[in-house]
């Protein structure tokens, strides 16, 4: 597993981050190369070799989905760029593939996230929450034998730690193959067609530290989840 870099200029890198590689170094991440391993072992950038400040990391995607993830080369950057998510300025877009028929075809789910009290791996919706907020659209429907299932493009205007996940398992549609929130039959029933999470970090806007252009990035949807769609039958709307 080896990031692809998709854009890079002097203060930053923007990469496509594969299925099953872990960003942040831990613990439980003994014996696997994770990203900020990567970075230090492949890059000579002020911020590669300094893991008190993620070598440059400045966001997180699941172990389990793919796609765009930003890394700073430089402080000023990674400030500026930890600032623009906390502000909300920088622009996020995920594909998804969940169970059952999404509706309406567009829509906002609102509901406070937090830790899940009774499996501490686990986030859910929980009175006390954080503050949490995606915005959705059905691109398609499709079918396998008797299930059906909802092509999203999501985009999350905050950053809670399994946000998307969380929240398509609140309004009762699971990202496919998402080992933590579906249960064991439906996750056995996924895997024998599907890979993996069905969940991609497509799109990512946010505005250059230093000369302040906007830079949109873009990753297309990966082939391992291109082929399990292969395998559905598409509805209409």
């Amino acid at each position: 597993m080896i990031p692809k870099i998709l854009f890079e200029d002097e203060e930053l890198l923007a990469i496509n981050k594969p299925a099953g590689m872990t960003v942040n170094r831990a613990e439980t991440t003994r014996g696997e190369e994770t990203v900020q391993d990567w970075l230090k072992n492949n890059f000579n950038f002020p911020l590669a070799s300094l893991s008190n400040l993620r070598n440059g990391i400045v966001h997180r995607l699941d172990k389990e989905t793919s796609g765009i993830l930003l890394i700073a080369k430089t402080s000023r950057a990674f400030e500026d760029l930890q600032r623009q998510f906390k502000e909300r300025k920088i622009k996020k877009k995920y594909l998804a593939l969940a169970h059952g028929k999404v509706e309406p075809l567009q829509g906002i789910i609102q509901a406070s996230i937090s830790r899940n009290p009774f499996d501490r791996k686990k986030f859910g919706v929980f009175l006390g929450g954080r503050e949490a907020r995606t915005n959705y659209e059905v691109k398609k429907y499709y079918h396998l034998n008797d299930e059906n299932y909802s092509f999203l493009d999501l985009a999350p205007t905050t950053g809670r730690t399994h946000q998307i996940r969380v929240h398509l398992k609140f309004i009762g549609h699971p990202i496919v193959a998402d080992k933590k929130y579906v249960g064991r039959k439906t996750l056995r029933k996924d895997l024998a067609w599907c890979p993996r999470l069905f969940l991609h970090a497509t799109f990512l806007s946010f505005t250059q530290p230093k000369n302040h252009q906007k830079i949109t990035s873009n990753s297309e949807l990966p082939s391992d989840l291109r082929v399990a769609m292969m395998k559905l039958k598409s509805d209409d709307k």
